[in-house]
């Protein structure tokens, strides 16, 4: 009896993320479907050196675990380097830009590490995600490495700062869910004379001490992907989405946007939590159309914070036709789901900023 107890109580907890409820108990178990199907695993080694002994009510539960888990091993599958890549290299003389998108984690105190950080990578394009006026203040100290910069400093850890060495035909910042939740929309022109789009995000997290639920969160990136979808240019979007690749907002997006995910056939490159081994999810993403090719993505060196910065290289090429893999368009119910989920989002008073 305890045995069958346990199996349906584990049963429940793996099937958690695919009820249709937006509340963080639910949603935060998609986060750690790396970590539940290794847990998984060892369930199921145990299971089958002890089958003879399980009653049949037990068998059936261990069947259904088995299930589970092969689901979770074809939905985790794309992200592991045996996939094939859906955002390929380019081998071209296109010069590269890079990025460094980090967390900083408003409240560390340690900015010397991000600021050698960057010396030492010299990006064309820096996004910083909850910086406040303290964490401003101490880029000043390679303010200079940059010609363009937008700063929008707040203290309820959703500050966000951009800088760019490459020309900048115009920087805004979007409040698409809530005043206090800001975005950065910038159009930039690479050295090659290639424009495109820049978007840095960083909707707010469904938890206990944050938001009750994803709906903002959502919201923000659904309408971040309208935006997207109005631009006819190459556009690259980068930040802490707060969010996995494989959860039902990150595939509408996509969907939606057509843009690639340069993860699928690369690895997860999990940045959170930076301190915590095995609690590490992949939730600062990276999307970006088709005329652009990343040629490197991976995370950079512990700056203290509880995110891993995540450093890049990528390619804009009109002419290439490398980007062989067709992205799947949203069905007329998912196109109604999205405006649910963005209406729902706006509608939202936060309790917790």
């Amino acid at each position: 009896m305890i045995v069958e107890i346990f199996l349906i109580v584990f049963l429940l907890f793996s099937t958690l993320h695919y009820w249709p409820s937006q509340h963080w108990v639910f949603r935060n178990v998609a986060f750690a479907k790396i970590q539940l199907s290794v847990i998984q695993f060892i369930v199921i080694i145990i299971l089958v050196a002890q089958f003879s002994y399980l009653s049949d009510i037990s068998k059936m539960l261990s069947v259904l675990i088995v299930l589970t888990w092969l689901h979770n091993l074809f939905i985790l599958l794309p992200y592991t380097p045996i996939y094939p890549k859906e955002s390929r290299k380019l081998k071209t003389s296109k010069q590269v830009i890079s990025f460094l998108s980090v967390n900083v984690y408003q409240y560390n105190q340690k900015y010397h590490l991000l600021i050698d950080l960057i010396k030492r990578l010299q990006p064309d394009i820096l996004l910083t995600m909850e910086s406040d006026k303290h964490w401003e203040k101490a880029l000043e100290d390679v303010e200079d490495l940059f010609q363009y910069a937008k700063k929008v400093p707040q203290d309820n850890t959703y500050g966000i700062h951009f800088y760019s060495k490459l020309k900048a035909k115009s920087i805004q910042v979007n409040y698409f869910v809530a005043d206090d939740l800001p975005s950065i929309e910038a159009n930039l022109i690479s050295k090659n004379g290639d424009e495109f789009m820049f978007f840095g995000v960083h909707p707010p997290p469904p938890s206990p001490t944050e938001e009750e639920t994803s709906k903002e969160r959502d919201a923000d990136i659904l309408a971040l992907g309208k935006r997207i979808k109005k631009l006819n240019k190459p556009c690259l979007v980068i930040g802490d989405f707060n969010n996995v690749a494989w959860s039902k907002s990150s595939k509408l997006f996509k969907k939606m946007t057509q843009l690639f995910d340069p993860r699928i056939g690369r690895g997860f490159i999990s940045t959170f939590h930076a301190k915590y081994l095995f609690f590490r999810f992949p939730i600062d993403l990276i999307f970006h159309s088709k005329s652009i090719y990343v040629q490197k993505l991976k995370t950079e060196k512990h700056i203290n914070s509880d995110h891993f910065p995540l450093y890049g290289e990528f390619v804009i090429d009109h002419k290439a036709e490398e980007q062989l893999t067709e992205i799947e368009k949203p069905s007329n119910g998912e196109k109604e789901s999205i405006d649910d989920m963005i209406k729902e989002g706006k509608a939202v008073e936060s309790e917790n900023r």
